[in-house]
């Protein structure tokens, strides 16, 4: 056992070598083999999704409702100018990818879907999409491609550019969330190919490089998994959640929700969580100063994915230039935890604390939804996907 190590990693690893060479080799290399008993795997519940959203509990005058369904693991969601949502899909590890993307416009703006549009297809985990100045911009595990104009071109979509293809490969957490910030670069993540490990110069990133996929750059380190960011509306800076390690126990480590006013921070993974937490398996000669922590910790394992600040008027003024943000819910925590929409509270720029905003997926430690996105439609309700049913719902402000 290396230097550093602790006891809880003895103990995890002992199963391991019981089991056999690859097995141990397997976690030495950050992957599961010693992992505690997984209850959120075996225990989803199917049920009819109309029928289901009456447990859905949101804030007094708030309302719920399908805006499309019928799609394979809806993921991360981009809006048109002309308000047709864009819809990414990935798949399970080990499983063929979905390789979809999906078009979903609402020409008379009622609130639902017209019709689910697979634009495009055989693509290679097509998890991020992003939309800008009337190109769709998607990310596979290893390659970024720009669609220009596909406005009206949804039923023939034109050849991609490719902005990038040399992006690592991995499938843990190589599925990518994209975004274009205020300063018109494209924001890219590479996650950390493992669950707990040192990661090259290549992984545990996110880098942002100009729209034509020129001057690629780091923007920031240490981040182990992050699917999704955006900006403050008033400062104009990078907010972002990431994801924790496992096999640490159910409580620890926090996620985290992280805030890169500039460029070259790092957010400590793999040494350090939330905002003083030090992993004693990973030690290091960088001193405390060099990282930077967290300005909120939330519950471990709860898989916060996609965020988005409101700038919209239908929902009430205390609701503007707010945060919301999709708990996909945990894998490996027992009991399971998640399965929700929080809404972060902000005040000056800057985040404060945060509260429940959407509860009732997750009932009697089981589950019947996972949000993953959050998307502000034009209308200014809220768009949320969820891969488990393949729906989007739409959250809207009905009045008291």
């Amino acid at each position: 056992m290396r230097p550093g190590q602790s006891r809880e990693y003895a103990a995890l690893l002992l199963p391991c070598l019981q089991r056999g060479p690859v097995a141990a080799l397997a976690f030495a290399s950050g992957m599961a083999c010693a992992q505690p008993a997984i209850t959120a795997a075996n225990n989803p519940v199917d049920v009819d999704v109309a029928e289901a959203l009456q447990r859905i509990k949101l804030p007094r005058g708030f309302a719920i409702s399908l805006f499309a369904q019928g799609m394979e693991e809806a993921r991360s969601l981009a809006l048109g100018d002309d308000g047709t949502l864009y819809v990414g899909t990935r798949g399970a590890q080990g499983a063929p990818a979905i390789g979809k993307v999906y078009a979903i416009p609402d020409a008379d703006g009622d609130g639902r879907g017209d019709q689910v549009i697979t634009i495009l297809e055989g693509l290679n985990y097509p998890n991020g999409v992003a939309f800008h100045a009337g190109d769709l911009y998607v990310a596979e595990l290893g390659r970024i491609l720009k669609y220009e104009d596909v406005a009206g071109r949804l039923l023939d979509m034109p050849e991609p550019s490719i902005l990038a293809d040399q992006l690592p490969e991995d499938y843990h957490h190589g599925w990518k969330f994209i975004a274009v910030g205020p300063d018109d670069k494209l924001y890219v993540p590479v996650g950390a190919p493992c669950n707990v490990c040192e990661p090259d110069s290549s992984h545990g990133l996110i880098l942002r490089m100009d729209l034509d996929g020129s001057n690629p750059e780091t923007f920031a380190k240490g981040v182990r998994n992050t699917v999704g960011f955006d900006w403050e509306p008033t400062t104009r800076q990078f907010w972002f959640t990431d994801n924790g390690r496992d096999l640490w126990g159910n409580d620890r480590p926090p996620e985290e929700l992280n805030h890169a006013p500039v460029a070259g921070l790092h957010f400590g993974f793999p040494y350090r969580y939330g905002k003083d937490l030090v992993d004693a398996e990973f030690p290091t000669a960088l001193a405390d100063s060099a990282f930077t922590p967290a300005v909120l910790e939330l519950p471990a394992h709860n898989a916060g994915l996609g965020i988005e600040f409101y700038t919209g008027t239908q929902f009430p003024a205390e609701y503007r230039g707010q945060l919301f943000a999709a708990y996909h819910g945990s894998w490996n925590r027992n009991p399971i935890d998640g399965y929700r929409l929080r809404l972060v509270r902000f005040e000056k720029g800057r985040a404060v604390g945060y509260e429940d905003f959407a509860t009732g997926w997750l009932e009697d430690n089981t589950y019947w939804g996972r949000p993953v996105d959050v998307e502000q439609a034009a209308d200014g309700s809220l768009l949320v996907s969820d891969d488990y049913n393949g729906v989007i719902y739409r959250i809207s402000y009905e009045g008291n």
